[in-house]
């Protein structure tokens, strides 16, 4: 069986009730939610939360919220693989083994099916504990400076100063939209970023995190945007 768990406790304290705030017209949750089913990949989309109100919204898009996560598993230091973990769980307890599970974050409006389908082919393909979204940085780290004590700016890296960028190796970041897992082995394992994780590279233009107000403001001109030039596609 393959699932879909969407972790979304009640407890934002930057964005209050940030899972279910809505973005564009709509609980930025039920995004993520209507990748998922439209996606087709799935057997089951299930919301994993803490809060009556998120579960009765995310069961409103089509998700199923068959249990509410507890409160020792619902704090700000919670990690996302101890939430997948408790959800896997309750699914073997109650006769539903999982042999693919994709963690998909709440607050992904820009995630698209075609992606989500990479990921999965990458996963069954490659043999991989996980796959995960990234995208590239906009200037080389291998430039990054810093501030010293004193006030001066200095290169981090000084050894790469008078090195072609051409030269420099590509780099990625994160690009917090959903996790393909691999769930015998993650079971074992309890890492997200397995050893042997293999990448779905994102244009820049589709990641934006979205952690303070300024993010959501951010993200939300970007989606609208993308919307008017027809590039944001759920389907």
């Amino acid at each position: 069986m393959k699932v879909a768990i969407i972790p979304a406790r009640g407890g934002s304290k930057r964005i209050p009730g940030k899972n279910i705030k809505p973005f564009s017209g709509k609980p930025i949750i039920a995004y993520s939610i209507g990748a998922a089913l439209a996606s087709g990949l799935f057997d089951r989309v299930i919301v994993s939360t803490d809060s009556e109100g998120i579960a009765a919204v995310a069961r409103t898009y089509g998700a199923e919220t068959p249990f509410l996560r507890p409160p020792e598993l619902s704090g700000d230091f919670t990690t996302t693989a101890e939430v997948i973990l408790h959800a896997l769980g309750w699914l073997d307890n109650h006769g539903t083994p999982v042999a693919c599970a994709c963690c998909l974050y709440a607050t992904a409006p820009f995630v698209q099916g075609k992606f989500l389908r990479q990921g999965l082919e990458i996963l069954e393909e490659s043999g991989a504990g996980s796959v995960f979204t990234v995208t590239t940085y906009p200037a080389s780290i291998y430039r990054a400076l810093k501030q010293e004590s004193d006030g001066r700016l200095a290169m981090v890296w000084p050894q790469y100063e008078l090195t072609s960028s051409n030269d420099l190796p590509e780099t990625f970041h994160d690009a917090g939209q959903f996790y393909w897992l691999d769930a015998p082995r993650f079971r074992k394992e309890q890492r997200i970023y397995s050893t042997d994780a293999r990448p779905v590279v994102l244009p820049r233009f589709l990641v934006q995190d979205i952690d303070t107000p300024e993010d959501w403001a951010t993200a939300e001109a970007m989606y609208e945007a993308l919307r008017t030039l027809g590039t944001i596609d759920h389907g």
